[in-house]
């Protein structure tokens, strides 16, 4: 099962980095942001977590929170968190949960090379649990500020 717009999105739990469980449900009341990144301390991962990173006041005034997915184990999440200083919590997805609820998981070429891995996507979900928006195959530069201007619109309506 996927997620589809205008639906509400399936509750889910998943450990994070601050050795912290995020757990959808519990989010209720304020706007989420989840967007999915392929490896954490890769050049586009880390521009695309600064971005949000150094818009989180923004977001933040939005009632909007910020959740980064990978499938790096938690150690790895940790330690991009601390070198990058993101003021939000990453999801350690080592076994596609939350990638597979979001349909995230996708055939990708490297060196001509197959392999499946998560397709940068990002997901605005509204105060009351229902999937609002969604972003897939992201290109990073200028894509925080969509989903900024998302969610401020989403936030006044």
């Amino acid at each position: 099962m996927s997620v589809s717009l205008n639906q509400l999105v399936p509750d889910f739990s998943a450990s994070a980095t601050g050795d912290t469980t995020v757990t959808l449900s519990e989010l209720r009341g304020k706007q989420v942001v989840i967007y999915f990144y392929p490896k954490a301390s890769t050049p586009g991962c880390t521009t695309e977590g600064g971005d949000f990173r150094d818009r989180k006041p923004r977001f933040d005034a939005a009632n909007t929170v910020i959740i980064g997915v990978s499938r790096d184990g938690i150690r790895a999440q940790e330690n991009f968190k601390a070198k990058q200083e993101f003021n939000f919590e990453l999801i350690s997805d080592k076994d596609e949960t939350v990638c597979q609820l979001f349909d995230v998981i996708k055939l990708k070429k490297m060196y001509g090379k197959e392999h499946l891995g998560i397709e940068r996507s990002t997901f605005l979900i509204d105060s009351e649990g229902k999937l609002a928006q969604e972003w897939r195959g992201v290109k990073v530069p200028g894509h925080v500020d969509d989903v900024l201007a998302a969610a401020e619109a989403l936030n006044a309506s």
